[in-house]
């Protein structure tokens, strides 16, 4: 089943400012929240695909990807961000405080506990060289990851300030009367836990780090600059945390013969003078391996062979760009003797004065034709 436009789904235009995608997601969290909506199923869907909606869009970084990428930015193994791997623990840790103020500050997290939200661990950012072929073809890389995990032997007490809610309430006399409000509790961080004991080779937080191996699936496709998100595999967090994620920076290396420009490729092609005028045939390099082609007698130079689908596959799916082979005719710069005397009694060759055609295109045309 496709997946429903974000925008749609919170029911505002791709030009919506910051403040417009909070208070369109706001409604619909409202709306579906499961303490308005018990036991019902669709509510509980509804109000996850909201959440999902919001946290891309309200991601600038995110949403450049989204409006450029479509869902397409955000799969190839790698949750969150349109990835539909949310839950309702990610939601409330994520975006709890979407309700605070306006009498909405009492919604308790999921199925009417006590407010208590699961603190999330930090991110962790790596680079991954790619080259054009795997690009070309997607890739799946197994890298090593130094993250932090929870130490063997460490343990947590419930925070004795906020009782393991990890909300404190006040309240306050206003000319309304008096009012309620809750607030994440400064101790524990809305965790609820506190650490009890920990062993020494853990910090603060009962944390130490390890290397461990991440397996990523990359898709064909991705451009250098590209983020993705291995969600979980960032640095854990202490108690009932959830762990952070894996963001992962696509680097493209430079290929020896082939150039990127979108999702379309150029290539080079020398051919000598004699092989110009009598034709001949090339074996070129692509992202698939090596294709041999047919140069046709009396070409010129400049002249562009267009391999169709023989370019990078299109993130979103729509098929794969163009191999532009230009041909560029080797002109020698040094001649013997020989050769000179030949090319001078060319000279007065008329098969060798320059007589364009009218389908011989101008360079300007031809770089017109090839984005067109």
């Amino acid at each position: 089943m496709a997946k429903r436009d974000y925008y749609e789904i919170l029911g505002i235009s791709k030009g919506a400012t910051a403040a417009e995608i909070k208070k369109a997601y706001r409604k619909k969290a409202i709306e579906f929240h499961p303490d308005k909506n018990p036991d019902n199923k669709e509510a509980e869907a509804k109000f996850k695909e909201a959440a999902e909606a919001y946290e891309v869009l309200s991601d600038a970084d995110k949403k450049a990807r989204y409006d450029q990428f479509g869902h397409q930015a955000f799969e190839g193994g790698f949750g969150g961000g349109g990835g539909g791997g949310m839950n309702m623990d990610d939601i409330f840790s994520q975006f709890g405080d979407i309700f605070g103020g306006g009498g909405f500050g009492g919604f308790s997290g999921f199925g009417g506990g006590g407010g208590q939200r699961r603190v999330k661990g930090s991110n962790l950012r790596i680079r991954v060289k790619l080259t054009l072929e795997e690009i070309a073809n997607g890739v799946e890389k197994k890298v090593k990851v130094k993250r932090k995990v929870q130490a063997p032997g460490v343990t947590y007490k419930t925070c004795s300030t906020c009782n393991g809610t990890g909300q404190v309430t006040r309240i306050a006399n206003t000319i309304l009367g008096r009012m309620q409000t809750a607030s994440t509790c400064n101790v524990c961080g809305g965790a609820g836990q506190t650490l009890d004991k920990k062993p020494n080779d853990a910090d603060a937080q009962g944390l130490k780090v390890a290397e461990e191996t991440v397996s990523i699936k990359i898709p064909a496709g991705v451009v250098d600059g590209m983020q993705l998100k291995v969600s979980g595999k960032g640095n854990e967090a202490p108690g009932n945390g959830v762990s952070g994620d894996l963001i992962v920076v696509i680097e493209e290396e430079q290929h020896e013969k082939l150039q990127r420009e979108g999702d379309n490729l150029h290539y080079d092609l020398y051919v000598s003078f004699p092989e110009a005028v009598l034709g001949t045939s090339k074996e070129i390099d692509t992202v698939t391996g090596k294709v041999r082609i047919k140069v046709e007698a009396g070409v010129q130079s400049g002249k562009i062979l267009r391999l169709r689908g023989k370019g990078i596959p299109s993130i979103n799916g729509y098929g794969s760009g163009d191999l532009l082979v230009h041909v560029n005719v080797w002109t020698p710069k040094t001649l013997n003797k020989q050769q000179k005397e030949f090319f001078e009694g060319m000279l007065a060759d008329e098969h060798f004065e320059p007589k364009p055609e009218s389908s011989d295109k101008s360079f300007f045309e031809k770089v017109k034709d090839m984005f067109s």
